[in-house]
């Protein structure tokens, strides 16, 4: 297995349109520790395919370097660096049969006899039954079937690092779970170092050791989803993880504590300047309904979550709008006036100019 570190990367492409350059990776430094699996989210187009592309060495950086076990990547010969990658289509050729496929790798270094076993070590693993795929060609599989083929062709490598490029995007949500449960048994199995790219939170959190957030080319904050959830370093990170969504109040600071329109009176930083504009944040979780609360609400949706056994209470009042969580035998009508507190231990600071966390 293999350290994988990126140390200050940027990597800009041309606009074909007007010959300008467009910006996709601004400064990366990164460190994916030795048989860990870190997942990269962020929304689209903030350079989270190009920087796994960077890392595989498809595409050069115009500054900085990608260090395998301190080696810099450059130095590194193609055959040399154990690189299996899955993309979303699962990249398979389109003539070949999937058996061709998974075993590629192998035969191109006589090697064709270690097949079997590779495959059926996979197989016995996912409980897929593989080997019922591999005389069909791609034209003849599911997308889940080839994304299946994908990821055993990359697994009979000799990997020092795997890179997942949003494999499972495709796939609809039922056979979507089947196969993250699929690729966590065989991570668990084969531990190889990882590097997993996603717009989904759960697949991230179901695969991953750590995930590292990005936006606008930039990483923004690596760390565990615990880490993220509690302890975000900025007011992108805070509303970008967790679902429901970080509620957010704007006010401003007076004589060491902060004010906003419905909620206030929570200590805040006495060295910030009375007048400072901050946000509030807390999570619909570290609300409640109440007989006797700070605010009043009016309920504007309630919606139930059977397995959570929750309902999520959306309130708005003085052009303001909350959610709440609350236990799911608790009587709630839309458009009735409720009240509401919060644990004023969770709330979270952010300036509202920068967006950083107020410690």
């Amino acid at each position: 297995m293999t350290t994988i570190t990126v140390e200050h990367v940027s990597k800009s492409f041309e606009n074909e349109i007007n010959r300008s350059r467009v910006t996709a990776l601004r400064d990366v430094s990164l460190k994916v520790q030795s048989g860990d699996v870190l997942g990269i989210l962020g929304p689209s187009g903030c350079g989270k395919s190009t920087l796994l592309r960077v890392i595989a060495g498809i595409f050069a950086p115009d500054s900085g370097r990608v260090l395998y076990d301190d080696v810099d990547l450059k130095g590194i010969d193609l055959r040399e660096r154990g690189i299996g990658m899955v993309f979303q289509e699962g990249a398979l050729i389109p003539h070949w049969e999937a058996g061709e496929s998974v075993s590629f790798f192998l035969r191109l270094r006589k090697r064709e006899a270690e097949v079997p076993e590779k495959l059926k070590q996979i197989a016995k693993i996912t409980g897929i039954g593989l080997e019922k795929l591999l005389d069909r060609r791609p034209g003849q599989l599911s997308g889940g079937e080839r994304q299946r083929v994908g990821i055993a062709r990359a697994l009979s490598r000799d990997l020092r690092l795997l890179l997942f490029d949003e494999p499972f995007a495709n796939l609809d949500a039922k056979y979507r779970h089947e196969a993250r449960v699929e690729l966590k048994r065989l991570l668990n199995a084969f531990p190889v170092t990882s590097i997993y790219v996603t717009h989904d939170q759960t697949e991230a959190i179901a695969l991953s050791h750590r995930i590292a957030i990005m936006r606008e080319g930039h990483m923004e904050q690596v760390g565990t989803y615990q880490q993220l959830y509690s302890n975000p370093h900025n007011l992108f990170v805070a509303t970008f993880i967790g679902s429901p969504q970080m509620n957010l109040f704007h006010g401003h600071v007076e004589d060491g504590v902060w004010r906003g329109e419905n909620f206030g009176g929570y200590p805040i930083r006495r060295d910030l300047a009375t007048g400072t504009r901050v946000t509030m944040g807390i999570r619909p979780e570290h609300m409640r309904l109440v007989p006797e609360g700070e605010t009043l609400g009016v309920v504007d949706s309630v919606v139930p979550f059977y397995a959570e056994h929750h309902l999520l209470v959306t309130l708005h009042l003085a052009g303001e709008q909350w959610s709440v969580m609350t236990p799911l035998n608790h009587p709630v009508e839309l458009g009735s006036t409720v009240q509401c507190s919060l644990n004023p231990d969770e709330v979270l600071f952010f300036d509202t100019a920068s967006g950083v966390r107020i410690g």
